[in-house]
């Protein structure tokens, strides 16, 4: 059978806090050979261009760290997406840390100019802070304000310098101004955020399904309920941050936080959510081998989940025309 699904490997970490992220598709890789499980031959990654080395020097720009690098690659990134959504009906994303999501966002919007696209974010986290507000300088923290072209100045706590905002406003036009509606994301087992970021959850309405809501009814519930409230789309992108798993768990990402989601979980609400026709790109995002202390268990429980959603999309792409 031809393959539907397309895998791009974006193994940036500059956005992060910690360094690790961009081993985290090696580490998926080690799983699928100590398994005999030939997945990435299957499913050869197509990757695209990094700049990690600047990692090697202090960044200066504190309110929103190396994105000067983050500006020079963010438009590639999304090119070779674009590329692989124009060839594929079905496409998985494999990252390092979450900030290249907005490039991701932004591929999509330019491949589908004519579509109107919903974001299902699954994460401990809201990354939706702009340089104006982070409290860490960490890209990983922004990248949904990037896609909304969110400045939040309402909120503003920090005074970026010129340059750190001629680079942002140059980012949040990758799709030629185009950013996705507020109305059009829905979280998932968010738990960590900051006032800014609730600020715009609450202006925006945006809707979330916590951890407890996914507890008590279920997976199939938490699904049929994103799906209700992205009705209006016409496309989807699933975006998944492992650290929206429980910390127990999640011990090899960079920012874990306890009372999240199980392995379980995780797997059923992706596998229900690749299934649905609308969705044609899925990603995966923060797995940091050097930060597990379970050897490299945070791969193994990212592997089952990346092996079910892709069998789960291909199906999907089966039985619908492209």
């Amino acid at each position: 059978m031809e393959r539907k699904v397309n895998i791009v490997g974006v193994p940036s970490e500059i956005g992060a806090g910690t360094r690790g992220a961009s081993l985290g598709i090696e580490a998926l890789k080690v799983v699928g050979w100590n398994r005999h499980i030939p997945l990435f031959k299957q499913y050869p990654i197509q990757y695209v261009p990094h700049e990690n080395d600047v990692l090697y020097e202090e960044s200066s720009f504190q309110h929103a760290r190396y994105i000067d690098a983050y500006t020079r690659i963010a438009d590639g990134i999304s090119r070779e997406i674009e590329k692989s959504l124009h060839s594929y009906t079905r496409n998985v994303v494999l990252a390092g840390d979450h900030s290249t999501a907005a490039a991701t966002i932004f591929a999509l919007m330019r491949a589908y100019p004519n579509k109107r696209l919903g974001v299902v974010w699954i994460d401990a986290h809201a990354d939706m802070h702009s340089p104006y507000t982070t409290p860490s300088g960490n890209m990983h923290g922004m990248p949904l304000a990037l896609a909304l072209g969110e400045d939040n100045l309402a909120c503003k706590r920090n005074e970026p310098k010129k340059e750190t905002i001629e680079c942002w406003n140059k980012l949040k036009n990758l799709a030629g101004g185009r950013h996705i509606l507020s109305q059009d994301i829905v979280f998932i087992g968010l738990r960590s955020f900051e006032a800014e970021e609730a600020f715009l959850i609450e202006k925006h309405h945006i809707p979330h399904i916590s951890v407890e809501e996914v507890r008590y009814h279920g997976a199939e519930y938490t699904v049929n309920r994103a799906l209700n409230y992205l009705g209006s789309c016409d496309i989807l992108y699933v975006s998944f941050d492992v650290d929206s798993m429980d910390s127990s768990i999640s011990k090899g990402t960079g920012t874990p936080v306890a009372n999240g989601l199980t392995a379980e979980e995780a797997k059923k609400i992706n596998c229900l959510l690749c299934e649905n026709e609308k969705v044609v790109c899925w990603e995966m995002v923060e797995i940091n081998p050097m930060l597990d202390d379970k050897g490299n268990r945070m791969a193994e429980v990212a592997f089952d989940i990346l092996q079910a959603s892709i069998d789960a999309l291909e199906k999907a792409a089966a039985v619908v025309p492209s």
